[in-house]
């Protein structure tokens, strides 16, 4: 494993002083309208970031915007000759990945900036082994995580950047085939995994670095791919019944995840993410990609979106939706930000609420009613799904068969074989 001594870090430029299109709460805006091509937006907060391509160079840099102030905003650029591309955010650390020439060859690297001082951000090499590709980072805290090697032998890894200087790797998972897309809340990652020939999501607890606790979400037959995690709740996109629909899990038993639908009708619905109670994702139910939420708690589906142009690759931070909209020509990164019924929160847990809507109701009842007097030292996860399958049966989610249910029971998790790393580590 080699690393590079000395990186090459981008340049990075700050304007200030630029007007954002400022609106209030519900209505849409463009966060920096421009000719580029923006994509892959991510958010925390108030800080948008995306990849641009830059049509004067030729090549993709990374933005980053401070709507918090549309009035007087911050816009930092950071990039150089080559691509830096696939950002993501927490607080003040922004990650991406950066096609990097070293000896005569190009390989991805992950880097990161400390935006904290938005007028000077500081910039870190986070991995850089040599002739190794480090792809699609995502962060949470003082953890970042991504895809490692090449198609065929995707890893996933992680570093703790606590000392930016000095940041400490350590794998995720490393078992044969592809491990992908890593997403990522405190010390649980989930990533898409085709061990088993399909797309199944698997989910890590990297509490112990050394030895991280692999757990599967959900490995139905067909395809679930492009996870997203917040809390103890991970969403995916699933074609089990033909076509993309978007369902979730409750994995506070990694054990024993039980699987629920949040949009399941004859369209295709993608690219999912969430954060708290509030789920976000693209859907062509009316002809073209629109975005379109669904709220945990009070089981109500919304829509955000409805130009006629397609609105893509959603993120959700608190009540700020950000997406890729073609509706100027090119793709341009626009924002909400909610209000109202559709964000509305639990306040305070009421005593007796077993399914978490904020009410106690018949439906709690029925749930306590049905555990009465039962076992839980052998828990039978097929009991678990069918219940919580009731209780998010709605119109939206008719394509719910019961094989699927029964599929899920039937099929034991995989027993999953170390790859051999392209990074030479022991496969123990």
């Amino acid at each position: 494993m080699t690393n590079k001594n000395t990186p090459t870090l981008p340049v990075i430029m700050l304007i200030t002083g630029l007007l954002l299109s400022s609106a209030p709460a519900g209505d849409e805006f463009a966060v920096f309208p421009s000719f580029d091509d923006q994509e892959a937006p991510d958010v925390h907060g108030a800080i948008v970031v995306w990849q641009q391509f830059v049509n004067e160079y030729g090549d993709y840099d990374i933005y980053i915007a401070d709507v918090g102030n549309p009035d007087d905003p911050n816009i930092i650029i950071i990039g150089d000759a080559n691509d830096q591309m696939a950002p993501a955010i927490f607080e003040d650390t922004v990650v991406w990945q950066d096609n990097i020439f070293w000896d005569g060859s190009f390989d991805w690297d992950i880097r990161m900036a400390d935006i904290a001082d938005q007028a000077d951000p500081q910039v870190f090499a986070v991995s850089d082994i040599f002739n190794n590709d480090e792809q699609k980072p995502a962060i949470h805290g003082n953890i970042v995580v991504w895809q490692d090697g090449a198609p065929g032998n995707f890893d996933i890894y992680g570093a703790d950047i606590t000392d930016p200087s000095y940041p400490t790797e350590f794998v995720v998972s490393y078992v044969e085939m592809n491990q992908e897309a890593p997403a990522i809340y405190r010390t649980t990652v989930t990533w898409d995994d085709d061990y088993s020939g399909q797309w199944d999501i698997y989910s890590a607890d990297i509490w112990q670095r050394n030895k991280p606790t692999e757990s599967p979400v959900c490995w139905l037959d067909w395809n679930q791919k492009n996870s997203a995690i917040s809390g103890e709740t991970v969403v995916w996109q699933d074609d089990y019944f033909g076509d993309w629909d978007i369902f979730a899990a409750d994995i506070s038993d990694p054990e024993n995840p039980i699987e629920f639908p949040i949009a399941a009708n004859s369209s295709s619905q993608e690219n999912p993410d969430i954060d708290g109670n509030l789920v976000v994702w693209q859907d062509n139910r009316h002809g073209n990609w629109d975005i379109f939420g669904y709220n945990l708690t009070t089981r109500q589906e919304f829509r955000i979106t409805d130009d006629p142009h397609d609105q893509i690759n959603p993120a959700i931070s608190g009540d700020l939706v950000v997406w890729q909209d073609s509706r100027d020509g090119p793709s341009n990164i626009y924002a909400v930000r909610l209000a109202g019924p559709d964000i509305a929160r639990c306040s305070e847990k009421i005593p007796g609420d077993v399914n978490n809507d904020c009410r106690v109701d018949f439906t709690d009842f029925n749930l306590m009613a049905a555990n009465w007097l039962e076992c839980n030292l052998d828990p039978c996860q097929t009991k678990q799904i069918d219940k919580q399958m009731n209780i998010y049966s709605s119109s939206s989610t008719t394509k719910l068969l019961s094989q699927r249910k029964q599929s899920l029971a039937d099929k034991p998790s995989p027993l999953r074989k170390l790859s051999v790393s392209r990074r030479g580590e022991s496969t123990l």
